[in-house]
């Protein structure tokens, strides 16, 4: 073979692998760029969003799904007369309150599971304790059935069945819900782990 082919392949030989490297580094950077992170999973059956609802807050004003729109948001389940769990929750709560408190396109919603002692004023000193404004943390009662079923058909936080008058939600679980009202994580309230993965979940979402 003579000098100049052999030239003309090593030549091509660089080209080739130039080209082959610039590539691998185009389409990594346009994975970075176009998809990111692997997007948060969507949790429950096939188009399951929670549903409507009617509650009051602290202060006594009326919230519905129509204040949620276009918000992302956690929900919990808690009362305030609470000795075990709760209290630690709500702490963790207000982590993440602390964290996204001024942003307008965030929502905290703690839900009542004692409606019948939960009034509205007991909850407003129960969120002031907490130091929440009701800009983002709304501390919401209504009808006991109403906020069970959104616990477990809604929220997905607790696997049980409406029981009557003796049953009783008790559940960790924060709900991260997207502005779509779909659910993208379950975490438990109670593992500073997965509070800060909450976190780190929240600011996924808020990227999408």
């Amino acid at each position: 073979m003579s000098k100049t082919a052999i030239i003309l392949i090593s030549f091509f030989v660089v080209l080739s692998a130039g080209f082959l490297g610039y590539s691998a580094y185009v389409i990594k950077g346009e994975r970075g760029t176009f998809l990111g992170k692997e997007k948060l999973p969507v949790l429950g059956a096939p188009g399951h969003t929670v549903p409507g609802f009617s509650f009051t807050d602290q202060n006594g004003n009326t919230k519905s799904k129509e204040d949620v729109k276009d918000k992302i948001y956690v929900s919990e389940f808690f009362f305030t007369t609470c000795t075990g769990i709760c209290p630690k929750m709500n702490t963790n709560m207000e982590k993440v309150y602390a964290k996204y408190k001024n942003n307008p396109n965030f929502l905290i919603l703690s839900h009542t599971v004692d409606p019948e002692h939960d009034s509205v004023p007991v909850l407003k000193e129960y969120a002031a304790k907490h130091g929440a404004d009701e800009k983002n943390w709304w501390f919401l009662t209504g009808d006991k059935k109403q906020l069970y079923r959104l616990a477990r058909q809604g929220y997905l936080v607790d696997d049980g069945t409406y029981a009557g008058d003796e049953d009783f939600v008790h559940t960790q679980w924060f709900a991260l819900v997207d502005k779509t009202g779909q659910i993208r994580g379950l975490y438990e309230g109670t593992k500073q782990q997965d509070v800060n993965k909450l976190m780190e979940d929240i600011e996924r979402l808020m990227e999408e």
